[in-house]
């Protein structure tokens, strides 16, 4: 079994980084010179996906002229979230719709996807199918994260997230996700975290950890931290 789609996560408005992002979708943003989305792509056509479905709202035509200047290996579909912003179940739901896998990679671009990830993400796409998961989440210690601004998410034992205790670990922005999981719903405005927390209940949400230093573009700060790295 192996993925084939990506989805990338590239509506957001990306606030925390304004003034950058007033004239700039945060996905377009440059670390040494090749833009944060770029990275994150280079990455996944490593792996061999084929097929990346992105979705846009904000400054959604930079998005669009981006890829008509750009000459990548895999198929691009670009969709839009419409009149609204989805927040990331919604835009997830709405990706899906139209690809015909049942079991996709996601990515947020705001993570640095460097090919450092790619053995884990291998490893993690094997656990999600020799265990047959449903969802499967790429987390981090927050002593790897260089922004020691960032909380933990979850807690992690045997491969199972839970929230019982000291919540060490950060959801890096890269999951397995089997269709079936929010098929039944409709587009509409809803985050990830409802389908997590009800799997969680039902111990059914589960983690593979990574064991990389974790970049992120966090806010305007973290983005000066990464300038000088």
């Amino acid at each position: 079994m192996k993925i084939n789609t990506a989805l990338i996560l590239c509506a957001g408005f990306g606030k925390r980084l304004n003034p950058l992002t007033l004239d700039t979708p945060k996905p377009l943003i440059k670390l040494d010179n090749i833009t944060v989305l770029e990275t994150c792509i280079n990455l996944i056509e490593s792996l061999g996906i084929k097929k990346i479905i992105i979705n846009s709202f904000y400054l959604k035509n930079q998005i669009h002229n981006f890829f008509e200047n750009k000459n990548f290996k895999s198929e691009i579909i670009i969709v839009d979230d419409g009149e609204e912003i989805l927040d990331t179940g919604g835009g997830i739901l709405n990706m899906l719709n139209h690809s015909g896998e049942n079991d996709v990679l996601v990515f947020n671009p705001d993570t640095i996807w460097k090919k450092n990830y790619l053995e884990e993400i291998i490893e993690m796409e094997k656990l999600y199918f020799s265990k047959k998961m449903k969802n499967i989440l790429l987390l981090v210690n927050k002593k790897l994260s260089f922004d020691k601004s960032l909380n933990g998410d979850f807690d992690l034992k045997n491969n199972l997230i839970s929230k019982i205790s000291d919540k060490k670990l950060i959801y890096t922005g890269c999951q397995i996700l089997n269709k079936k999981l929010i098929a039944d719903y409709k587009v509409k405005i809803f985050s990830i975290m409802y389908i997590w927390n009800n799997l969680i209940e039902k111990k059914e949400l589960y983690g593979f950890e990574s064991k990389n230093d974790f970049y992120h573009l966090t806010d305007l700060q973290a983005f000066k931290k990464l300038q000088d790295l």
